[in-house]
């Protein structure tokens, strides 16, 4: 009974804590808030920033902020089209090694005690050099450097060049196609050599960029303020942006929280989704509850998010417990479980059923007419039999690892192999457990995400290309094919979206068949916004960009 009490009173004073500091960044910026015609747009995060740095924008949480304190030379819209953005135009030599960025002239960094007078200087192309030679530093240690792993690295000074003050040039040494939309990326945000001198190890806790928003104050693990950028050199209809006047974040780690003072409408947006309150916002439809329509928007696209299960096919790594390189079995689970049930009952039809390859919708390669894994309950039954397990019989029982996070969906497939005679075992292991055995190939059959850091296809088709094999690639299922090796090799020499796509097409045509995956879901970006919020757009990213938003009433 007295550690029942004791129990009750830490969880009533984590429900304090978090309420407190929900109090304390809705305090801090009402004032500011109520001031005549000033706008304030907040919204939390589960998770800590753990820099504001762009050369560490590995996760959504720091690649949301970056967003807005930070430009690059090129920026995606919600179509997924490259944009200027610093760089006004650019030019691809034909042999596709050279690219010619010409920058604006009206670009400023934000003011800041790193420059003489405080006052921020005017970008010129010696700012890129210095910020893309500070990514592949070795001593910096960005998580971005395999960003210009093709640049020429025949010299020192040979990748990046400054022409002069408006001429910008980065010289790959090998063909890269996709490359422009990995310039898009936070990782290639411009910063000012004298911020990163001035304030060195701290520059994580004082960014200096060029965005529509500039850093106010971070008090870590509790808020985070940016302030309107005023001389923004973007504009809109004539307007310069941004139209919000701040940007306010907070770091409740309590979600049933966050959702409550969403729906107070403490918070302007609420990204995403917890089982903890997913019926109460939506239908099992996926639409949102017709109680929320006059207060919230639900905003909803596909995401480039890609839900699977992968097997160990490498032959080398036979010696790891319960690798079973039978293609036909592989094939025969692809089939055993009805992907629309498994969405339409666990998820609210949130996502797409996984029946296509790995490339997810929102692709412009990505194929609906291909279906290659559906719920077929004959031809998972002849591939058994093919196999030489017959209704499953004699065949050794499959062990699936996943994290906790993902428990449901991993029974639900659990219960239906079973009535095909499939045993699976699922074993529940920490996420950065998980990670780690995967990235050392020690598991032979787990389940993984993949969220496309850019968005091409080659992204995702990477993955199994040979010479990807983990650790020192991403190809976690040691997959290996002479044929696609060709195709993908062949795709990165080829400039035409169109012959390229085509590549990418056959390619996973040769991986599916090959089924060293099981395809669950194509996910969605799940966006509920107050209905004073305007201009929020989405795009299959999720990137998170307020430059153009306004706040009414």
């Amino acid at each position: 009974m007295l550690k029942k009490q004791i129990f009750l009173c830490i969880i009533m004073r984590r429900i304090n804590l978090f309420l407190f500091l929900f109090c304390t960044l809705i305090y801090s910026c009402t004032t500011y808030d109520r001031q005549p015609g000033k706008t304030v747009f907040r919204y939390n995060e589960a998770a800590n920033i753990t820099s504001l740095d762009p050369a560490f924008a590995k996760d959504q949480t720091i690649i949301w902020a970056a967003n807005q304190i930070f430009n690059g030379l090129v920026q995606l819209n919600d179509r997924m089209e490259i944009l200027p953005c610093i760089a006004t135009s650019w030019n691809i030599s034909e042999s596709g090694l050279d690219y010619i960025f010409h920058l604006r002239n009206d670009v400023c960094f934000h003011d800041s005690p790193s420059f003489p007078g405080g006052k921020g200087r005017r970008v010129l192309a010696r700012d890129f050099v210095f910020s893309f030679q500070r990514i592949i530093d070795p001593g910096v240690a960005s998580p971005g450097a395999w960003l210009f792993n093709n640049v020429d690295n025949s010299t020192e000074n040979a990748a990046f060049e400054a022409v002069n003050d408006s001429t910008f040039v980065i010289h790959l040494g090998q063909p890269f196609p996709p490359f422009l939309r990995l310039l898009s990326m936070q990782y290639c945000s411009v910063i000012p050599k004298e911020a990163v001198a001035f304030y060195g190890s701290e520059f994580r806790r004082n960014p200096v960029g060029t965005g529509p928003f500039r850093f106010s104050m971070w008090e870590e693990g509790v808020k985070l303020i940016l302030l309107k950028n005023p001389v923004y050199f973007e504009t809109e209809h004539g307007i310069r942006l941004p139209f919000l006047d701040a940007v306010a974040i907070s770091f409740v780690p309590d979600k049933q929280s966050v959702f409550l003072e969403f729906i107070k409408g403490n918070l302007d947006l609420m990204s995403g989704i917890d089982p903890t309150y997913k019926d109460e916002l939506l239908t099992k439809e996926g639409r949102l509850q017709s109680k929320y329509f006059s207060t919230v928007d639900l905003i909803t696209q596909p995401y480039l998010n890609t839900e699977y299960l992968g097997f160990m096919v490498d032959p080398a790594n036979r010696n790891i417990q319960g690798y079973f390189p039978v293609k036909e079995i592989r094939k025969a689970i692809n089939l055993a479980f009805d992907r629309k049930k498994m969405i339409r009952y666990l998820r609210n039809n949130i996502g797409v059923p996984g029946c296509q390859g790995i490339t997810p919708k929102g692709l412009p390669s990505f194929d609906s007419t291909q279906i290659f894994y559906d719920y077929d309950p004959e031809k998972a039954r002849l591939l058994l039999a093919e196999a030489g397990y017959p209704n499953g019989a004699g065949l050794p029982v499959i062990t699936l690892t996943s994290t906790s996070d993902y428990l449901d969906i991993c029974k639900y497939i659990q219960h239906q192999v079973s009535t095909f005679g499939i045993e699976l075992k699922i074993e529940v292991s920490p996420p950065a457990a998980v990670k780690e055995m995967k990235a050392e190939a020690k598991l032979p059959f787990f389940r993984a995400s993949w969220i496309a850091d850019y968005p091409d296809a080659e992204n995702y088709l990477s993955m199994f290309y040979s010479r990807n094999f983990c650790p020192k690639g991403p190809n976690y299922t040691h997959f290996s094919n002479p044929e696609f090796d060709r195709l993908y090799e062949e795709s990165m020499l080829t400039v035409n979206d169109s012959i390229r796509f085509s590549y990418y097409r056959k390619m996973e045509q040769i991986m599916m068949e090959e089924a060293p995956v099981v395809i669950l879901y194509y996910d969605q970006v799940l966006r509920f916004v107050q209905k004073n919020i305007h201009g929020l757009g989405s795009n299959p990213m999720n990137l998170l960009t307020l430059k153009r938003v306004k706040k009414s009433g």
